[in-house]
């Protein structure tokens, strides 16, 4: 498949050396944009599918990380946000028309491991909507040995009172004409730079924050606000519908923070539950990113999500 020369910023939290990244089309013929971090002598690559509102450069730590236990790196910004084509006029509203929309951008970042021939076997790494659509992929076969979720948006956490508001309008304003506007709560303003250190549902960690907050003021073009009514009503769709499918035959690994304010924690558990051959971990302290909390809470997990790999590679 082609690929080309895609901007990469390494100004800020650069990851290691080596990394660049490359654009892709998918089938629908969305441009998105894939970060490679390649690793001599690696014994198998993980593929990082970022949350709402992410971008590749986010992950370079994560990707040292991984390196520093003997695995590349692959990731991937979705379609709507990140340097990938935005979907809507406003380039800061989320969106997406089809949540299985991101399915193709799946199928993209397959070809493209396989184009740049990157080792084997592959790893998947999800995070928050990452999850989400990780999840899909893997119970319809994603080419994968194990996995490993964070925060998985397996639902999202909504207030209970605003639960059937909230679904009223997601079917309401599409057929309004305003199916593409802010539900209300959410704003353009990413949430790093709208919100401060203290009480963010993010991190504990305020070094990987302020990483957060100076990637985002110093590439503009990077920025994603809330989502759009149709994204979230898909989002609603997507995850009802994942609930009542049964869980893949796959080696598992899913880590949730005991504050976790923005996805589903008894989703999580309830899939958990009957995962055959997976395993959830709960992180005491931890906020939604527990891949970016505090080293003596991220490290441990790094440790544990590459021996399963690595262990399953071998076993």
């Amino acid at each position: 498949m082609p690929l080309t020369p895609a901007p990469f910023f390494t100004d800020v939290d650069p990851g290691p050396a080596g990394g660049h990244a490359l654009w892709a089309k998918t089938s629908d013929d969305k441009r998105i944009r894939l970060g490679v971090w390649p690793k001599e002598g690696a014994r198998g690559t993980v593929l990082m599918f970022p949350g709402r509102t992410e971008y590749i450069e986010k992950y370079g730590r994560t990707a040292a990380e991984f390196a520093a236990r003997g695995l590349a790196t692959l990731a991937v910004d979705w379609r709507g946000q990140g340097l990938a084509d935005r979907l809507l006029d406003d380039p800061l509203i989320g969106h997406v028309d089809s949540f299985p929309d991101y399915q193709k951008d799946v199928a993209t970042v397959m070809r493209a491991a396989r184009t740049l021939n990157l080792p084997r076997p592959y790893f998947l790494v999800a995070h928050s909507m990452g999850g989400c659509i990780g999840l899909r992929a893997v119970m319809e076969g994603l080419g994968v040995q194990a996995a490993a979720f964070t925060g998985p948006m397996w639902g999202i956490h909504i207030a209970p009172h605003m639960r059937l508001p909230a679904r009223i309008l997601t079917k309401l304003m599409p057929r309004l004409g305003r199916g593409h506007s802010l539900p209300p709560g959410t704003k353009l303003t990413p949430y790093v730079l709208s919100e401060p250190f203290e009480d963010n549902q993010l991190t504990t960690d305020p070094e990987l924050y302020d990483m957060m907050r100076l990637q985002s003021q110093a590439h503009p073009e990077l920025q994603l606000g809330g989502p759009s009514f149709v994204w979230l009503g898909e989002a609603l769709e997507e995850t009802a519908h994942l609930a009542e499918r049964a869980a893949p035959s796959l080696p598992c690994l899913t880590f949730v923070g005991t504050n976790e304010r923005i996805v589903d924690v008894p989703r999580i558990h309830a899939r958990m539950e009957n995962w055959k051959g997976g395993q959830l971990r709960v992180i005491d302290g931890a906020e939604h990113e527990v891949l970016m909390e505090l080293p003596e809470i991220r490290g441990p997990l790094y440790d544990e999500i590459a021996a399963l790999f690595l262990n399953t590679a071998t076993g």
